[in-house]
């Protein structure tokens, strides 16, 4: 049976070696682009391949036109794939340090691509390490495979959408950053702060345990139904500051059992401020 949400420790460990499943080392840091790699090749779960988020997950940015943090081009994100060993037989594992804020990034592009077959790490690097499991040093590489990529262009939106429903009740946002950010509270990253006029506040670390881990499925249910309320999952879109810890929101949602189809606007605020006639709302 496939994993396609979250998979736990107990899970992975004997799947060690396993050449049709490829485990993919997603750590990052967005004050410090080093770290990540860094701490890949002192210390990752044996068999894992480093993706790093500006290099292997993002394109190129284009002032005014993209976030902090575009998709990159279809083409480019199949070759990636085939380098890194993964074709449609492939169980694709994610992990990081940050309980899936990054490798939720890449559980969201390879069903972007039609590869449904990948789960995150539930627990992340640390819990693996706490608990003794094994672990290596240094780069690895799987044998590369041929990736076919079968796009689903539906599972995101435009910022020309937003800004054509913002007054459409079947249309609703959410907006995964803290609460703070969400206020319109200021922050280092943002030279405008709020949030998309209409969208409601979604922060992604509501998903989370005080360990870490996700929520169990039935909780994650209980606070989902209360933010879509009336609204059906297709008419759901998430956004976050650059487009990477909206994922964490659809893995939530899709692991505490709602079917598949909330979108995401992944140029997110990062892009929604780049033209300043667009419209800024503040407070809760």
């Amino acid at each position: 049976m496939p994993y396609t949400t979250l998979i736990s420790t107990d899970e992975l460990a004997p799947h060690i070696g396993d050449s049709d499943w490829a485990i993919i080392d997603c750590r990052f840091r967005l004050d410090n682009a080093a770290v990540g790699r860094q701490g890949y090749l002192t210390a990752h779960i044996p068999g894992a391949i480093y993706a790093h988020l500006n290099e292997d997950l993002a394109g190129p940015i284009i002032l005014g036109k993209t976030g902090r943090h575009p998709l990159p081009s279809a083409e480019q994100f199949t070759k990636t794939l085939s380098a890194w060993g993964i074709d449609e037989r492939v169980q694709v594992v994610a992990y990081d340090d940050m309980s899936g804020v990054y490798s939720g990034r890449l559980w969201w592009m390879l069903r972007w691509l039609g590869h449904f077959n990948v789960a995150v790490l539930d627990g992340n690097f640390h819990h693996w390490q706490k608990e003794g499991r094994p672990v290596t040093s240094g780069e690895e590489r799987r044998t590369r495979r041929r990736f076919l990529p079968h796009p689903q262009p539906h599972l995101q939106v435009s910022v020309e959408e937003v800004i054509a429903n913002l007054t459409n009740p079947q249309f609703q946002l959410f907006d995964v950053r803290d609460e703070g950010r969400y206020r319109g509270e200021a922050h280092p990253l943002d030279p405008v702060s709020g949030h998309i006029p209409g969208a409601k506040s979604a922060f992604y670390k509501h998903n989370l345990d005080a360990d870490g881990k996700f929520l169990p499925p039935a909780k994650l249910r209980e606070r989902f139904a209360a933010l879509l309320d009336q609204n059906a999952v297709d008419e759901c879109v998430f956004y976050c500051g650059s487009g990477v810890s909206l994922h964490h929101d659809l893995l939530a949602l899709e692991h505490a059992g709602f079917p598949p189809g909330a979108r995401v606007y992944i140029g997110s605020w990062s892009d929604w401020i780049g033209d300043p006639a667009r419209p800024v709302a503040t407070g809760a």
